[in-house]
């Protein structure tokens, strides 16, 4: 039986998953954490793609999601996160000379959203945006069943948009992005200051302020917990108008940590969206629905990218 490998490299956790070919249940399942001591992040990746490695039956390909700009169509990483010594990598070409299969390698948000078209919320959709908030705000969009990738593969960082003109500073080090309000860590950063400038709240500067620990306290009914989450999705809502003027999807999907802090954040998405919209026909049929794969769609999304044999990475690298 043929078997496909999927990786998730995510900054705290490592995943990787074998899959028989005409299911989306594993075999096999690895987590283990990113960072180790005594070994480099690749020698990571390798062992934890040996661990999940079939006995008897013959690996088809491995698809591996992956953080930061990245050109899918060479498998190589241009820079990444909290990865400084990725620059430029090869990560395609030294996991296929490794292991002998076809591999593939997709930027891990884009490939979230492959998966959430494939396997989880946006099925039966054929115009898609995806937006994972969390520690910062990550993004894919499907166009007519394909993922938009652009000359070299890195285009669709929504998170990257200016919003707010000599705004915060975002962790990309410019000014004013949806990433630098909206994320969760813009949103505990907000929220640090607003105390730290008198205001009144039960979270105290003095330990520390997280989006899960602002969620909890908003549901508690905390006046600036609440607070927090209305202007993230303010802002959150104002850029999906913008994305739906230029994309005009059917669906946009919202994952993340910060997504799970339901209604709070959602309704502003919702009013803030429908204030910004210009003309009423772009909300025609458009849902706004959270995430169904949760932490699994880095590597359903990298499954999906396997299986396709017509996704534009594929066809490009044919």
């Amino acid at each position: 039986m043929l078997t496909h490998i999927a990786v998730d490299i995510g900054g705290t956790k490592l995943r990787a998953a074998s899959y028989p070919y005409d299911t989306t249940e594993p075999t096999k399942v690895t987590r283990v954490q990113t960072q180790h001591a005594d070994r480099t992040l690749l020698e990571r990746v390798v062992e934890i793609i040996t661990s999940v490695w079939p006995e008897n039956e013959q690996v088809a390909g491995i698809a591996i999601a992956a953080p930061g700009p990245l050109n899918p169509f060479e498998g190589v990483i241009l820079s990444a996160p909290n990865i400084p010594e990725w620059v430029n990598f090869p990560l395609r070409q030294i996991i296929q000379d490794h292991f002998q299969v076809p591999v593939l390698v997709g930027n891990d948000a884009n490939l979230a959203a492959l998966g959430e078209w494939k396997f989880g919320a946006g099925q039966g959709h054929h115009h898609l945006i995806y937006l994972t908030v969390s520690t910062g705000i990550g993004s894919g969009i499907i166009i007519d069943d394909k993922l938009l990738l652009g000359e070299i593969g890195i285009a669709a960082e929504l998170g990257h948009v200016t919003v707010l003109r000599d705004g915060p500073q975002c962790s990309c080090g410019k000014f004013g992005h949806l990433e630098a309000i909206a994320s969760g860590t813009a949103i505990a950063k907000w929220v640090e200051k607003e105390i730290a400038q008198g205001a009144s709240s039960v979270l105290s500067i003095n330990t520390q302020i997280t989006a899960r620990k602002i969620a909890e306290a908003a549901n508690a009914g905390d006046s600036l917990s609440i607070k927090a989450l209305m202007r993230a999705g303010t802002f959150l809502g104002q850029a999906i108008a913008d994305y739906v003027h230029i994309f005009n999807p059917t669906i946009v999907i919202i994952g993340g940590g910060v997504s799970r802090s339901g209604n709070l954040l959602f309704i502003p998405i919702e009013q803030a969206l429908q204030n910004a919209i210009f003309d009423p026909h772009y909300l025609d049929n458009l849902k706004i629905v959270p995430a169904a794969l949760g932490d699994d769609a880095g590597l359903l999304g990298a499954l999906a990218l396997i299986r396709s044999d017509r996704s534009s990475i594929i066809s490009k690298l044919e």
